[in-house]
């Protein structure tokens, strides 16, 4: 695949994911939802290994990432898809948004990286801005309990790529894909049956179609393209995605769920991702070259 179709992939898969998650619920509960789309993530991640003859290493250090990312992933999945229930499906893809502010954050204080300049903490102040614009008013047609529930699993999918860096083990990405994935899986299993234990008896088309999606490109080729792209293009351009893709997600709740977006959830949503825009501004500009002489951007 070229690199600009698997950057569009990443896009279209980021943008859509928040829709398809809750159209996976249709017909059953949220816990069987996310089982599912485990369940076929994991089969397919195996396959592919297999076919490709690739190993999965089980060093001391990759089984601690296995371990981390296991629990990471079943804490911020659980939250995202019980919270998908109760807030607009465009949402969830802006508060993801804040994923790299918290990391930087994060980092800071974990890894001992450069301390933040002012234009990344001013970025941060506007989204965290943002953030309170969405949630006044009670939450208007979102709970805010939904709302403290998505913000609660971006915070621990923050701390987890921090702590995969921390840990430093150097395990290729379809492998840690897989040895995240089975780690989790028994928690997802364990919260579909104390959730109802049930299977539907008759789930709609829309539904299967999104738990398939999910699982196919939202967790194993997602991850895979996603690393592709980092490899070939610089992370400037890999870092656009996360503005992009919270902006087609609103449109494309309102244009094919129906969700209303009112003044609140527009101007909350552009103070955080212009918040993500600032303290992402030096890797935007160097996506335009200067020119001979020219004075160099701030």
């Amino acid at each position: 695949m070229s690199v600009p179709a698997a950057y569009l992939c990443i896009v279209l898969t980021w943008s859509t994911t928040p829709l398809a998650i809750q159209w996976s619920a249709d017909g059953s509960s949220f816990a069987f939802a996310v089982l599912s789309r485990m369940v076929i993530s994991v089969v397919l991640a195996a396959a592919i290994m297999t076919l490709w003859r690739l190993p999965l290493p089980l060093n001391a250090g990759a089984r601690r990432v296995y371990g981390v990312g296991g629990a990471s992933l079943f804490i911020a999945m659980a939250l995202t898809y019980w919270a998908a229930g109760h807030v607009r499906s465009g949402l969830i893809s802006v508060l993801f948004g804040l994923s790299p502010l918290m990391t930087s954050v994060m980092a800071v204080a974990w890894l001992d990286e450069q301390a933040l300049n002012r234009r990344g903490l001013a970025g941060i102040v506007l989204a965290i801005g943002g953030l309170a614009v969405i949630f006044l008013q009670g939450g208007g047609n979102d709970s805010l309990l939904g709302l403290a529930a998505l913000l609660l699993a971006v915070t621990v999918h923050s701390a987890n790529l921090v702590a995969i860096k921390r840990i430093g083990a150097d395990t290729p990405p379809l492998a840690t894909t897989l040895g995240t994935l089975v780690v989790a899986l028994p928690g997802f299993a364990l919260l579909w049956l104390l959730a109802d234990g049930q299977l539907p008896a008759a789930p709609p088309t829309r539904a299967i179609a999104s738990i398939v999606y999910l699982g196919v490109f939202g967790s194993v080729l997602g991850f895979a393209l996603y690393f592709y792209v980092l490899k070939h293009l610089p992370a400037s351009r890999v870092a656009l995605i996360t503005l992009m893709t919270p902006v087609l997600a609103l449109l494309l709740g309102h244009a094919v769920n129906d969700e209303t977006l009112g003044l609140r959830v527009w101007l909350g949503s552009g103070m955080i991702l212009a918040g993500l825009a600032l303290h992402q501004w030096t890797a935007l500009c160097r996506l335009w070259p200067r020119r001979a002489g020219a004075q160099a951007l701030p």
